[in-house]
């Protein structure tokens, strides 16, 4: 099977990748959708730059392309990506999102190629605990939830901050996978990467309840 990923360099992107080449898959290229806006529909925003570094960490081809991040229209720009695209089918990191995950197989339907979602509707708490045993390392780089403060901003995702994020599921009816856009994750390392990211310099940007980390400089090594 030859696919391609969708890829936004967050733990589920990646986690998917991870999967499906554990099935032997052959992924020949990563696709990200690079919105314009940060409240995009469809696609991660945060770091997105952060990409092409990742990209070759991971040294798998990236196709990329900017969107204004329009609700609808964005799908416009992932659907001129993939029909230039010699493969038999797209992976995707979706979790929950019926939003995302329909559209998604509307486009895949259009281009008559398969659409595969590997971690779809998996346990929350789950998946996260698979992340890390396999290896990945995690950053979390955005909130955006009632529970989240400051503090969490750069936090490496471990079985402490699982655990603490399970609590605050349980208190605030969050997703604990960040699906419902509580938290926004990079990745840095683990078993697909050929070299690990290296963040250089960050910056904290925060409002009122939410904020981001900013990874201002990076390098690979």
């Amino acid at each position: 099977m030859k696919v391609a990923a969708l890829f936004s360099g967050g733990k589920d992107s990646v986690f998917a990748i991870y999967i499906a080449e554990q099935w032997g898959w052959d992924i020949s290229h990563l696709v990200t959708v690079h919105p314009k806006k940060q409240d995009s529909w469809m696609f991660h925003s945060v770091n997105i730059h952060l990409t092409e570094k990742l990209a070759e960490a991971i040294s798998i081809p990236l196709v990329k392309r900017q969107t204004k991040g329009e609700k609808e229209e964005e799908l416009k720009d992932l659907k001129e990506i993939l029909k230039n695209l010699n493969i038999d089918g797209v992976i995707s990191g979706a979790i929950a999102s019926e939003y995302q995950r329909t559209r998604i197989e509307k486009i895949c339907h259009e281009l008559e190629i398969k659409s595969f979602t590997p971690i779809w509707h998996k346990n929350q708490e789950l998946i996260l605990r698979e992340q890390i045993n396999a290896g990945f390392k995690i950053i979390i780089v955005g909130v955006f939830a009632y529970g989240f403060d400051e503090t969490w901003l750069g936090k490496t995702i471990d079985g402490k901050t699982i655990d603490a994020v399970i609590q605050l599921r349980k208190k605030y009816a969050i997703n604990a996978a960040g699906e419902g856009g509580e938290f926004e994750t990079l990745t840095v390392d683990g078993p697909i990467f050929k070299r690990k990211l290296v963040l250089d310099e960050t910056s904290k940007e925060w409002k009122r309840d939410s904020g981001i980390l900013r990874v201002n400089k990076a390098h690979l090594e």
